[in-house]
This record gives structure tokens, C-alpha cells and sequence, in this order.
């Protein structure tokens, strides 16, 4: 079975990137444009990973991730979050730690060190699931 990644992110031009990097290697990508649509999701399906973009036109991705952190689902209070932003300030990468965020990446994003975080993570959540 494909990981389940889901990816909020409402810039056109970086949904693209994120479907070419992961779609061919064997994921299923689940695409929101929106920090509620992206709840949604994490609530009703089962996921592996999210990406996720902070400047979202509704609610922030800081929002999000405390969300996510507090969510009533157990299986999601536990799944990896990664910020992908444009937010590079000095205490940016903090914010999104504390947050619940797992992993900080600036953008433009670092494609090989994107796709070795995101295979990383779901290979420990495989072996979490089977263990």
C-alpha cells in the first residue's frame, strides 16, 4: 500500500513540485489548498506524513499544527508534520517546533533533503504500524 501523504499548501507552483518529487515514487499525494480543507483530511483519513505550508490563505500552519497536536484521533497526534515555508526570519523555525512541527525547511526547498526527511518519516511510521 502507497504512504499517504498530505500536503496543505496553496501556492500552484509548489503543488506542482510536490507532486513531481513524490507521485512517480510510489506515494499518494492528498492535496489541500486550504487550512481547513487540510484538517479535514487529517481527521477523516489515514495519513503517513504531512507537509505542510504555513502562509495558507485561512489559518496559518502554526494554527494547523497545534490542531493536529491536540486532535482527538490518536493515529494524528503522532503523525510527522513538516513545515515547508517561506517564513526564514530568526526564530521562524522555533515558532514551528513549538508549534508541533517535526521538521523546519525553509523554501526554496532543498529537493534531496526534502524527499530523505519525507522517506525517513514514513519508513519509521511503517515500521511503528507493523510493530
Amino acid at each position: 500500500m502507497k504512504p499517504n501523504i498530505l500536503c496543505i499548501e496553496d501556492h500552484p507552483d509548489n503543488m506542482m513540485l510536490i507532486r513531481r518529487l513524490f507521485r512517480p515514487d510510489g506515494y499518494n499525494l492528498i492535496e489541500a489548498k486550504t487550512g481547513v480543507q487540510g484538517l479535514s483530511v487529517a481527521e477523516n483519513q489515514e495519513l503517513d506524513l504531512i507537509l505542510l505550508d504555513i502562509n495558507l490563505p485561512d489559518i496559518d500552519g502554526y494554527e494547523i499544527a497545534r490542531r493536529i497536536r491536540t486532535s482527538s484521533k490518536p493515529a494524528l497526534i503522532q503523525i510527522p508534520i513538516i513545515a515547508v515555508t517561506a517564513n526564514a526570519m530568526k526564530g521562524d523555525a522555533q515558532k514551528a517546533l513549538d508549534a508541533g512541527c517535526d521538521v523546519y525547511m525553509p523554501k526554496p526547498i532543498n529537493i534531496v533533503q526534502l524527499i530523505e526527511t519525507v522517506d525517513a518519516f514514513v519508513s519509521k511510521e511503517r515500521q511503528r504500524g507493523t510493530a
